[in-house]
């Protein structure tokens, strides 16, 4: 290793011991930086990625969309086009649940959706349906199959008096009869303690008819690692986990902490650690330089085994919250959400119904009365849009008193159309504009789009970690500057930027 430059030379690593799923570039910062990480930050570590040995990296899911453009001032296409131009012999992921999260979708949408991520790189998408339900399974994994992506099913771990051995068991032999390449135990909420492992692995091995099975779990409750070590003594050969400092926290566990203890374990570990070192390097770099939270391991905390609100969840309400002036109603909220979770009949908290029951969670206590009033997708979700299984486990008054009320009733008459992409297109007076501008549309404003392409294309994030020379030759290629003056104790290096002669 050449001091703490980024290897981008060295060949991958030999495929045989346990495989990692890479997951810092999504999950990582959608669990600690709220999403903020930019492209320009992945850029100049991208090459190096690719050549570690990862089985896969995961690189964006739906939710990036709104905040790339809205806060970013980024185009996500760009960072799905550029990364996939570094990233050329790993499989790049996306997390393909809902193309919108928080709105009812056509499914042509979300067709649309799938054939532009893979148009512009996306090889593999690990997709969850929400209630772990065959039939969105299947329609999602036609979908990513007929637009050539490899689908990952994902087999959502939950705690409630439903979610028994025999639950797991039953969605697993669904699952598996969709005959994909790969299934994926995920634990969201950092849910899973070694002991469930040991019971639960079992039992989705002996239901998933021979299919590879990989592990997602995240560090909320501390036993993230233990898990994935458990997880491994029984027969699990791929795991999910995050370069610190986006590891640890409430994200997924540390690659180089889960790798040692495999060796000292005496499991081969088919990853290069050499390499991604000077990768944590950036990241920390960036995470001191821009202020965002270095993640570290947590105190176990029963609480979240009741509220069970997942990482990335936290990380965002958090932030929402401090912005309006409320964090210090986060603890009210989270104790809040066990109630209104009970109430709606034990859904898994995970994207959209976690924050459904979130935000309702954060409504009853700041208007100091339940379901005094509530949110649409709520209203919805007692009509049975969001899944008939949650509209038919509710308890029975706090169902009533939610449709109890105008706003429901309209709701009740309408039934949601699947219209074709074309006829959306002239539905939002957007018939001349492309396809991925289009996706971008139905979940922003014109303006904000105008606002991010103003913004100019993604800008490679330099870090003091560069030798000069590459600084240099990085900053002459930018145009958005007149003058840029490098100064170390006496050495002063001037860039102007002027007429040729």
């Amino acid at each position: 290793m050449r001091g703490k430059e980024f290897d981008h030379g060295k060949k991958p690593v030999n495929n045989d011991g346990i495989k990692f799923v890479d997951t810092t570039i999504r999950d990582g910062h959608q669990s600690l930086w709220a999403e903020s990480m930019t492209t320009g930050m992945m850029l100049p570590v991208a090459e190096a990625m690719d050549r570690a040995g990862f089985d896969a990296i995961e690189l964006i899911s739906s939710s990036h969309l709104k905040k790339c453009v809205r806060e970013l001032k980024e185009n996500p296409w760009d960072r799905v086009k550029l990364v996939s131009q570094r990233i050329k012999n790993t499989p790049l992921r996306l997390n393909a649940g809902r193309f919108s999260a928080f709105d009812i979708t056509p499914r042509s949408m979300y067709r649309l959706f799938m054939e532009r991520m893979a148009a512009n790189g996306i090889r593999e998408a690990r997709i969850s349906e929400e209630w772990n339900e065959l039939e969105g399974w299947e329609w999602k994994t036609k979908v990513s199959r007929d637009v050539g992506i490899n689908p990952v099913l994902n087999i959502i771990y939950s705690v409630s008096p439903k979610h028994t051995d025999e639950y797991f068991a039953e969605r697993t032999r669904q699952a598996a009869s969709l005959k994909v390449n790969r299934l994926c135990l995920k634990d969201p909420g950092g849910l899973l303690t070694p002991e469930r492992v040991q019971t639960l692995v079992p039992i989705v091995f002996a239901n998933a008819n021979g299919i590879p099975v990989e592990l997602h779990t995240h560090c909320t409750t501390g036993l993230g690692p233990l898990c994935c070590l458990e997880a491994v003594k029984l027969g699990i050969k791929i795991v999910n986990t995050a370069l610190p400092p986006l590891a640890d926290g409430s994200s997924n566990p540390s690659l180089f902490n889960v790798a040692k203890n495999l060796r000292a374990l005496g499991y081969q570990t088919a990853i290069d650690e050499e390499i991604l070192r000077p990768v944590s390097d950036h990241f920390t770099y960036i995470a001191k330089r821009e202020g965002f939270p270095i993640g570290a391991p947590v105190e176990y905390d029963y609480s979240q085994y009741q509220h069970q609100v997942p990482g990335g969840m936290i990380s965002n309400l958090r932030s929402q919250l401090k912005k309006v002036g409320l964090e210090n109603k986060i603890d009210q909220a989270l104790e809040e959400t066990i109630q209104v979770r009970a109430d709606l009949g034990y859904p898994i908290m995970v994207t959209p119904l976690s924050q459904f029951v979130g935000s309702q969670a954060a409504i009853n206590v700041i208007v100091g009365e339940r379901y005094k009033e509530v949110t649409d997708q709520i209203i919805q979700y007692a009509l049975g849009y969001w899944g008939k299984e949650g509209s038919e486990l509710m308890a029975p008054e706090v169902k009533a008193k939610i449709l109890d009320r105008p706003r429901a009733k309209e709701w009740a008459e309408r039934i949601p159309p699947e219209p074709s992409v074309a006829e959306l297109r002239k539905k939002m007076n957007c018939e001349n504009i492309s396809d991925e501008d289009f996706l971008l549309r139905w979940n922003l404003e014109a303006k904000e789009i105008e606002e991010m392409k103003a913004a100019g294309a993604p800008k490679e994030y330099l870090t003091a970690n560069q030798p000069l020379v590459k600084l240099i030759d990085a900053l002459s290629q930018r145009k958005d500057y007149r003058q840029i003056v490098i100064q170390k104790g006496e050495m002063v290096v001037s860039l102007n930027r002027g007429t040729a002669a």
